[in-house]
């Protein structure tokens, strides 16, 4: 092939997607850090989800508008740090393609090469042995081996994927981490699995989604183009399920039961209460999810709506004449949004002021189009954002830029819950903005993070051996100790971080935690911390029992 089309790129895109889709669950069990929060897979599934959804009913012979429709896709769907590179590599990618109506080999070359640029630059510190070393490794092996050799799209395409691959390979040599545990990086795990799923198709073997997610005709393809993340179509799908017996039944993992089924559709909500799930999406396939659903458990009550239908009547109805909109001012100077994970961390949030909450966190990750809306819903001239977890800093980063001739956004790097929370009550709307960003980077200076959770494989960290289905106590990504009881983890880490000069130590209790043990734990820490005051309350947030802050 001499040249690559719009429609055969966006098959390739597509099959890429399929690709990453059929494999996530491989990715994230890529995860360094015992914690149960390997989510690399997923969130480059929902970004590339995302992007597949753009371009999947385009009919665009051009390849610069396919590749920038899938940017934009991505763009606003990017969840993560590996979701929102992998969106920027693509962008540089569709930016390379400018003015081009196909693709020849070298223009491959160079739109690869670019992306690898143009993902580079929106990292601010840029790590090696990442899904960042591989595009740059495999890009500029593509360029000097094309300039070098005439070569088909197809060989060029097979040699970007090899070099990708043996850049994957190397990755535990530039990251020490990943030698220790035993893997390469997940991040540029996920890159080769796109790459694979753009050659396969490249050479004409398109990849589908795995069987049971297998669309069977042409009219489903077209359905699933127009679901967007808003439009009320498909099938509004409600169930009550009891879950188990263990004898018959698969054992439940809520995280992943949520990430299957937000990939199938949206407006998802979720709640446990013991051996009871109660469920309600939005989806095109309802029987697929309820088959999926049957394998955890059995129905108690059902109710599906065809929403298409609906939404059909309203469209019939007579249009109303509409009356011309004028652009308003904002309603307030000040906004904060803040991204959380728990019913009593999001009212200790709202307590302190902040406008919009973001659903979000260690396990999912929203995606830049959630942070967008939330910014722009809080009606104000100028807003604080705090993402409170590295991993969804890139995606405030990136929703800031996208608003930037709508609003002043000021992304507040916090890493952790409780820098979220000093950052937000360090807040005073008698002062500027300037004053603001200095005071709230001062306060979360001053406060130690840390956090309980379980252990979700064997391995050793640090010198630490961690015991699957432990607790272990984390203060800023470093592993204290590992406990059979989370209580005992808790104590243990906390007699790290308190120091003589301590003053307030607060403490978020997790879904897992009763409430006779707060009552244990508030009575004990009071008798060894007498000269600290301690705040101990519900946070109710998911995976992790307790969330520490000490001042």
């Amino acid at each position: 092939m001499r040249t690559i089309d719009g429609q055969t790129l966006r098959q390739m895109l597509v099959s890429a997607a399929n690709n990453l889709y059929n494999h996530y669950p491989e990715i994230d069990a890529l995860n360094v850090f015992p914690v149960p929060d390997g989510d690399t897979g997923m969130n480059m599934n929902l970004t590339l989800a995302s992007g597949s959804k753009e371009i999947a009913n385009k009919a665009d012979e051009d390849v610069f508008t396919i590749a920038s429709s899938f940017s934009k896709g991505l763009l606003m769907g990017a969840r993560g740090n590996s979701g929102v590179i992998t969106s920027q590599i693509f962008r540089g990618f569709a930016d390379s393609l400018k003015g081009k109506n196909g693709i020849s080999t070298n223009d491959l070359a160079e739109a690869f090469l670019n992306g690898s640029q143009v993902a580079y630059k929106a990292v601010m510190r840029p790590v090696e042995g990442t899904i960042l070393t591989v595009i740059r490794e495999s890009s500029t092996a593509l360029v000097d081996y094309v300039s070098e050799n005439e070569v088909s799209l197809e060989k060029a395409m097979q040699y970007m994927l090899e070099q990708a691959q043996a850049s994957l390979d190397r990755t535990p040599e530039l990251l020490p981490v990943l030698k220790e545990v035993g893997v390469v990086d997940s991040g540029g795990a996920g890159l080769c699995t796109i790459l694979f799923g753009m050659n396969e198709a490249l050479k004409g073997n398109f990849i589908e989604k795995n069987k049971v997610e297998a669309m069977t005709s042409d009219s489903d393809k077209s359905n699933l183009a127009s679901f967007k993340e808003d439009d009320e179509f498909g099938y509004c799908t409600e169930f009550i399920m009891r879950l188990g017996p263990d004898s018959t039944k698969k054992a439940f993992n809520e995280t992943r039961f949520k990430n299957w089924l937000l990939a199938q559709g949206n407006s998802l909500v979720v709640v446990r209460d013991d051996d009871i799930v109660k469920v309600h999406v939005h989806v095109l396939t309802p029987g697929k999810v309820l088959s999926y659903a049957q394998d955890y458990g059995e129905f108690i009550k059902l109710k599906i709506e065809n929403m298409t239908e609906q939404h059909t009547q309203l469209v019939n109805k007579p249009e109303e004449p509409r009356k011309q909109e004028t652009k308003k001012e904002p309603s307030k100077d000040y906004g904060m949004v803040a991204i959380s994970a728990g019913k009593g961390i999001d009212q200790f949030f709202i307590d302190l002021g902040v406008d919009k909450i973001v659903s979000g966190g260690q396990t999912m990750n929203p995606s830049i189009e959630d942070i967008v809306k939330a910014i722009r819903e809080t009606d104000a001239k100028s807003v604080f954002v705090f993402p409170n977890n590295s991993n969804i800093i890139m995606a405030a980063l990136q929703a800031s830029d996208v608003l930037a001739d709508e609003v002043k956004v000021h992304v507040i790097t916090t890493k952790t819950i409780p820098q979220g929370i000093v950052a937000a009550s360090s807040f005073s709307p008698d002062l500027s903005d300037k004053e603001n960003i200095k005071n709230m980077k001062d306060a979360i200076k001053h406060i130690k993070s840390g956090s309980v959770t379980y252990a979700i494989k064997d391995t050793v960290i640090d010198g630490v051996n961690v015991t699957k289905d432990y607790f272990m106590g984390i203060s800023d990504k470093k592993i204290i100790a590992c406990e059979k009881k989370p209580l005992n983890a808790l104590y243990k880490l906390l007699g790290h971080m308190v120091k003589s000069d301590s003053y307030l130590i607060t403490i978020l209790v997790g879904q897992d935690v009763k409430d006779e043990d707060i009552d244990l734990i508030t009575t004990r820490l009071s008798k060894k911390y007498p000269e600290a005051e301690l705040d101990v309350r519900r946070g109710d947030q998911p995976v992790y029992s307790f969330l520490v802050g000490v001042e």
